[in-house]
């Protein structure tokens, strides 16, 4: 049987814009963002590249309703923005927010605010980390998560993050 792939953060890579000073200088790079989803009943975070268009396994055939109220029995999720960056020391865990969602499948219906998730991809862009409105065995989940997929990241990363994320 053929070993699935794990997929990994995107790293960064070369500024596209380098070099010329013309159009789309200053424009925002999405290649060093990474969505992870965090199944909050399974105690599980996955890196899903979809998520970058609403198109995540999760969200794949789920209409989303405005209102949580309208989701009684949605599943819990959290959509984690994570954004590496590089500094004199190497990559590191710059910028890490967090948004919540939840899925019905039976129904096929869910709740998450897209406003929230734009505005947390944004922050997460702007090296912000928004973790604490998180509930304590997501954040755990995170912080292993990170941890695993790449010591030497989180040891560079701020102690914001670290501490945003300890239990």
């Amino acid at each position: 049987m053929e070993e699935k792939k794990k997929m990994g953060f995107n790293i960064i890579k070369n500024d596209p814009t380098d070099g010329h000073r013309g159009y789309g200088k200053g424009a925002l790079s999405l290649d060093n963002m990474s969505p992870v989803i965090i199944d909050v009943e399974a105690g599980e975070a996955v890196i899903d590249i979809g998520a970058m268009h609403a198109r995540s396994a999760v969200e794949k055939g789920i209409k989303f309703l405005p209102a949580k109220e309208e989701v009684p029995n949605g599943k819990p999720y959290w959509l984690v923005w994570v954004t590496i960056d590089r500094d004199e020391r190497g990559p590191y865990y710059a910028g890490v927010t967090a948004c919540e969602m939840t899925v019905d499948r039976e129904i096929r219906r869910g709740y998450k605010s897209l406003p929230e998730h734009v505005n947390r991809m944004d922050k997460s862009l702007k090296r912000q980390i928004i973790v604490a409105h998180m509930d304590d065995q997501s954040k755990q989940v995170l912080a292993d998560f990170l941890r695993s997929h790449n010591e030497e990241l989180w040891e560079r990363s701020s102690e914001e993050l670290k501490k945003g994320l300890s239990v």
